[in-house]
């Protein structure tokens, strides 16, 4: 069994890398290169997101840095969903991922409200 990965920054990069491991098993069709680069670009920007909200100076800008990262991953979320109705990709791999946008998408909006009650 694989050790779980508890700090938010280690499992937004683990979820972009099993984002690219996915990516593979999408079609090389015109449908397949549309999401391919979608959930690439959104998976990867939530990580980076999230490292750029790690160095905020208020609680203002790191809400703010937080929400992008609501919305990557949201947007990962629903483009998941449509290849998984779709039947295209790693059947498997889309509910692995499902699950894991699940509990990142919580992680990161207990972090905004948590903050939001230090204002």
């Amino acid at each position: 069994m694989k050790n779980p990965i508890f700090k938010y920054d280690d499992r937004l990069i683990k979820f972009a890398v099993d984002i690219i491991c996915f990516c593979k098993t999408l079609p090389n069709d015109m449908v397949g290169k549309y999401y391919y680069d979608q959930i690439l670009r959104s998976s990867g920007s939530s990580a980076l997101n999230y490292g750029e909200a790690q160095g905020t100076n208020t609680n203002k800008d790191f809400i703010y840095k937080m929400t992008l990262v609501i919305k990557e991953l949201r947007e990962t979320k629903i483009a998941l969903k449509i290849l998984d109705q779709g039947n295209i990709g790693n059947q498997a791999m889309i509910k692995h991922l499902s699950r894991e946008l699940e509990e990142l998408i919580s992680i990161a909006v207990r972090m905004v409200l948590n903050k939001k009650g230090r204002m």
